[in-house]
């Protein structure tokens, strides 16, 4: 049965996209305690550890060249980034951070063609600047602060959505022949040593009264985030990596604003016709950009 759904790639689609899409908002409850540097660690560390049962067996067994790619892929798709979203959502709202992951397909299609000579059909071209220009509606109508210092920001997400394709085309190019599980267990078991070490001389243990509730609320918040949407729904994500495509799978970054948006307006971030005309175009460039050439075979 569970066999089954997971071969339904757009459910798949959208169980990903609904848990990550939450994961901004879950960022943004984490940052009133925890420093970004506190949460990337502990998602990159506790991930690893969890995972470490599988991951080390998987690594020992490993051809060199397979654990060179494998630690190139998460440096950029699981560790760097864990990082950089934090960083970034100290001045950036929760669902401004989730729309900028709509580039992910952009660069995903750029970068593939670029550096991986991957030929993809003029109609995903279409569908990724239909999905873009969705989210450049939505990053322009996103505040009135259009000081340098916020596209600083924005900036540095645009990089994190960057690493995210770049992650993806790894794995689509170097690590087809892995398995989903330990793909996904030995990327983060090879990053948690150095995540660790991170959280362990960020003060994590040191400086922060975990007898405070407050406390307690955000580190609850920072342990869904690390075991679910950081954890398991991974290997969700390499499976369908591995099943479609990397430009496929780029595209539950398409879906994701709506995801964000949604929880933002819940939290009492704005909502204008905008972020409506922005999530539409969204929509209609994810039914451009999917990959049709194996609807047929997935949904047996």
């Amino acid at each position: 049965m569970l066999k089954k759904l997971l071969a339904k790639k757009f459910l798949v689609l959208f169980i990903i996209a609904i848990t990550w899409g939450s994961s901004f908002i879950l960022i943004k409850k984490t940052l009133p305690v925890f420093d970004p540097l506190q949460i990337g660690a502990f998602r990159a560390g506790i991930s690893g550890l969890l995972l470490a049962f599988i991951g080390f067996p998987a690594l020992r067994k490993m051809s060199r060249k397979d654990v060179f790619w494998i630690a190139l892929s998460g440096f950029f798709g699981n560790f760097l980034v864990v990082f950089i979203f934090p960083f970034a959502q100290r001045e950036v709202s929760s669902s401004l951070a989730g729309i900028i992951n709509a580039l992910d397909p952009i660069f995903t299609l750029l970068i593939g063609a670029l550096l991986f000579g991957i030929r993809n059909k003029i109609i995903q071209y279409f569908g990724a600047i239909i999905g873009f220009a969705g989210a450049l509606v939505l990053v322009l109508s996103s505040g009135d602060d259009s000081s340098s210092n916020h596209y600083f920001y924005i900036g540095i997400l645009i990089l994190g959505a960057a690493l995210y394709a770049i992650s993806a085309l790894i794995i689509e190019k170097k690590l087809m022949h892995i398995s989903s599980v330990d793909l996904a267990s030995s990327i983060y078991t090879f990053w948690m040593l150095p995540s660790l070490l991170i959280l362990a001389f960020s003060g994590f243990f040191t400086k922060i009264d975990f007898t405070q509730s407050q406390i307690l609320e955000s580190l609850g918040y920072l342990i869904f985030l690390t075991v679910i949407s950081t954890t398991l729904v991974m290997f969700l994500f390499f499976k369908l990596v591995q099943d479609t495509s990397a430009v496929f799978a780029s595209t539950i970054s398409l879906l994701l604003p709506v995801v964000a948006v949604i929880w933002g307006i819940l939290d009492g971030e704005k909502f204008t016709l905008w972020y409506a005309l922005g999530g539409l175009l969204i929509l209609i460039g994810v039914y451009f950009i999917r990959d049709k050439k194996q609807d047929n075979s997935l949904e047996h």
